[in-house]
C-alpha cells in the first residue's frame, strides 16, 4: 500500500483538475450544458461528485479484476479495458475537435479529454499489475 500513495494521490489531484475544468466552461458551454440538461456538470461540487464516482467505479473494478479472477481472464479483461479507454480517448478528442464542441473553451475541452486519460491510466495500471504478477502455483 506505501508504494501506491504516489498514485492514489495523483489519481486525487487528477480528478480535482478534471472536475473544475468541466465545471468552468465558457459561455458557450454553459450554454449547451443547459440546453442538452448536463445538471451533473453546472457546479464544481456536481463535477467532483460525477468524476469521482467514475474513477471510484474504476478503481474498484480494477481491484476486482486483479483479485478475483484467474491470470488470463484477469489480463484479457483488464488489457480490453485499457484498450476501450485509448480508443475513448481518440473519440473525445475528436468530438471536441469539430463542430460546436470546439467552440465550448478550451478548459472544457480539456477537462472532456482527461476524464478517459484517467481511466486509461487507472486500467493501464491494473493491466500492468496483472502481467507482472506470478501466481503461485497450486499443488495436487
Amino acid at each position: 500500500m506505501r508504494n501506491n500513495q504516489f498514485y492514489y494521490l495523483v489519481l486525487f489531484v487528477l480528478v480535482i483538475v478534471d472536475a473544475w475544468l468541466l465545471a468552468h466552461p465558457n459561455l458557450i458551454g454553459q450554454i449547451s450544458i443547459f440546453w442538452y440538461d448536463h445538471d451533473y456538470l453546472e457546479t464544481l461540487p456536481k463535477a467532483m461528485a460525477t468524476v469521482a464516482v467514475t474513477v471510484l467505479v474504476a478503481l474498484l473494478l480494477g481491484f476486482l479484476i486483479s483479485r478475483a479472477l484467474s491470470g488470463t481472464l484477469a489480463a484479457v479483461l483488464a488489457v480490453t479495458l485499457f484498450v476501450v479507454c485509448l480508443f475513448a480517448i481518440f473519440q473525445t478528442y475528436t468530438r471536441f475537435s469539430t463542430g460546436t464542441y470546439q467552440l465550448m473553451g478550451s478548459g472544457f475541452k480539456t477537462g472532456a479529454v482527461l476524464l478517459p486519460v484517467i481511466l486509461a491510466i487507472i486500467f493501464g495500471k491494473t493491466s500492468y499489475d496483472v502481467l507482472t504478477t506470478k501466481k503461485p502455483h497450486k499443488r495436487r
